[in-house]
């Protein structure tokens, strides 16, 4: 752990974000100091009321039922003032906590596709989320609560040195034992916090991995270990929990003694003072122990502040941890839009890895003129939807260079370069929203004519109208019950809606029975025209039209070619290709 104690930059991070909340904390503090200064008025009128009872010899009734209403009145006024101040914190936290997440979002849109690839979804979700709400509920207590109780402990001790200093400075002389404590227990808390925040990140982690593969979970028989690498990522949630949660409680019963401490000799010296006649009255030391009492309160209440601060503190630090990380290199100031893209892609010399240590893609050269089909084939790993990533520029590459219309990658706009292509992946993703939303994604602006056109050439059409609600029908999330080959289906109506000069298509009929493929193929076929088309396949029947043929291994193109040409060839192709063909005979001879 890099930090041990109070984590000092991440407090002065919050500090320089609360600057926009400037006008609302200033009226906090006005509010914070009205409601002590009443606070601690009420108990010179309460001990005024005493002395009029106790030194007279009668009760001034009177002069008491005064005093009660200015009692009465004093905690009506403290009352609106806190319940003002308390809806202004709330405000000042729930507006930072928005900005927190809104910020934290937009970073979320700027990460390069390396952070996502090295980190869990439950982990970010868990720092975006469960640590924004712990964070909340530090923030708040600290607002409603560190405010006033700076403000009440600094006017008691003022007042009481008015008064009488001498009982003050017994005050005086406890007080630096009680800060002690408190300091001492908070500086070690925070590591344990922070280590509690980590391992329920790798709960959530587990959690949400878990129920994402809870189908093959239960294939494969793997419920019980599941449960117990469940058990074991609780077990240590549980005792990171525990440890931090222990001796965090000790903050409060440590200094509410040494307090007690304060309070006993304020009584004692007091009380010597009434009984010796050196012109202290039994109602002064009833102000005096009240004022020792509000004096000492504030510790205990601020020790509670500083244990949830340590909390707060540690999971604002893993938001920031995200927060703080490397962007996308953002679009050159001069870069160029693509507004007439025909489909001419070059690769020069292209070199890449996602580690230093280990090379995928070396001296990868290509030529595509436009309206040409690229099939890209080979075994698994080979670097086939790495190439995809690349031309999308999801990575850049580490050599050499991509030329879409003659112009490198690098030196285009993102947005434009990516609008450029379209693409249907095997793996699929649609909202938590209706078909039509969902298919209208590529082109919000489209009509209903067209969005139907769409799903029509995608062979989706009278699926759709069988739904409850048709196009209306709101899906549930990633797709709620559709199958994985409606779910295709959708993705390919998605971007035969949007028709852009170029597209990828990775697996795209990965998940579609044969009969529908052939359909969807004939699809393929006519939205292809023209546009200049990489297809990633495993299954080589439905590349054979393909112009050019890729074969990759070990991240290097081995063979180039059309179909008849490849298996002419007698090569790796060849192999491939009468492989699929072969083990297909020998499941069905069994």
């Amino acid at each position: 752990m890099k930090n041990k104690g109070f984590d000092s930059s991440t407090l002065r991070r919050i500090l320089r974000d609360l600057r926009h909340y400037r006008p609302a904390l200033i009226l906090s503090l006005l509010l914070a100091a009205a409601t002590v200064a009443i606070t601690l008025y009420t108990p010179f009128l309460t001990g005024k009321a005493i002395d009029l009872i106790v030194d007279e010899g009668k009760v001034n009734i009177p002069q008491v039922m005064l005093i009660a209403a200015q009692i009465g009145v004093c905690t009506v006024i403290s009352a609106i003032c806190q319940w003002v101040m308390n809806v202004i914190n709330n405000r000042i936290t729930y507006g930072m906590v928005r900005k927190l997440r809104r910020d934290a979002f937009e970073k979320l849109q700027r990460l390069p596709l390396s952070y996502l690839d090295s980190h869990s979804v439950g982990e970010i979700v868990s720092r975006m989320m469960t640590d924004v709400d712990q964070f909340t509920d530090g923030l708040l207590m600290g607002f409603s609560q560190f405010f006033t109780g700076i403000l009440t402990i600094f006017g008691t001790l003022i007042i009481m040195l008015v008064i009488r200093p001498g009982i003050a400075l017994v005050v005086i002389l406890v007080t630096p034992l009680s800060l002690f404590v408190a300091s001492f227990i908070s500086k070690r808390t925070y590591s344990m916090f922070k280590k509690q925040s980590e391992t329920r990140a790798e709960q959530t982690a587990m959690i949400d991995e878990y129920i994402t593969n809870h189908k093959v979970v239960v294939a494969f028989g793997r419920e019980d270990e599941a449960e117990e690498e469940f058990n074991e990522i609780n077990e240590r949630l549980g005792k990171c929990s525990l440890r931090a949660t222990f001796f965090s409680s000790l903050t409060n019963p440590c200094t509410r003694f040494v307090n007690n401490l304060v309070y006993a000799g304020v009584a004692l010296t007091g009380a010597l003072m009434v009984i010796g006649g050196q012109g202290f009255s039994v109602g002064q030391l009833s102000v005096f122990l009240s004022y020792a009492n509000q004096y000492t309160k504030p510790f205990n209440e601020i020790s509670g502040v500083l244990t949830e601060l340590q909390n707060a503190l540690a999971c604002a630090a893993r938001l920031f941890e995200m927060m703080d990380e490397p962007e996308i290199v953002p679009d050159k100031s001069d870069a160029r839009v693509l507004d007439s893209v025909d489909g001419n892609v070059d690769l020069e010399n292209v070199a890449f890895s996602y580690t230093p240590e280990q090379d995928l893609i070396r001296d990868l050269n290509l030529s595509v003129k436009p309206g040409q089909r690229i099939a890209i084939v080979g075994p698994t790993g080979c670097g086939k939807t790495t190439v995809i990533n690349l031309l999308m520029r999801f990575y850049d590459v580490k050599a050499g260079e991509i030329r879409v219309e003659g112009t490198d990658v690098r030196n285009v706009t993102r947005d434009s370069l990516r609008a450029s292509w379209g693409m249907v992946l095997q793996d699929t993703w649609l909202r938590a929203a209706t078909v039509r939303e969902n298919i209208a994604m590529s082109r919000p602006d489209a009509t209903e004519e067209e969005i139907v056109a769409a799903a029509k050439a995608a062979h989706i059409h009278s699926f759709i109208k069988r739904l409850p609600q048709g196009y209306d029908t709101v899906l549930g999330e990633n797709g709620g019950t559709l199958s994985q080959g409606e779910k295709q289906l959708l993705c390919i109506a998605r971007v035969m809606l949007a028709l852009p000069p170029m597209l990828i298509l990775d697996e795209a009929t990965s998940s579609i029975d044969t009969r529908m493929e052939l359909k969807i193929q004939n699809s393929f076929a006519q939205m292809m025209q023209g546009r200049t088309s990489f297809i990633v396949a495993h299954r080589l029947s439905t590349i054979e039209s393909a112009d050019v043929i890729l074969v990759m291994k070990d991240g290097k193109i081995i063979e180039q070619g059309d179909h008849a040409t490849l298996l002419s060839q007698k090569g790796f192709y060849h192999h491939l290709y009468f492989s699929q063909f072969s083990g297909a005979v020998t499941a069905s001879d069994k």
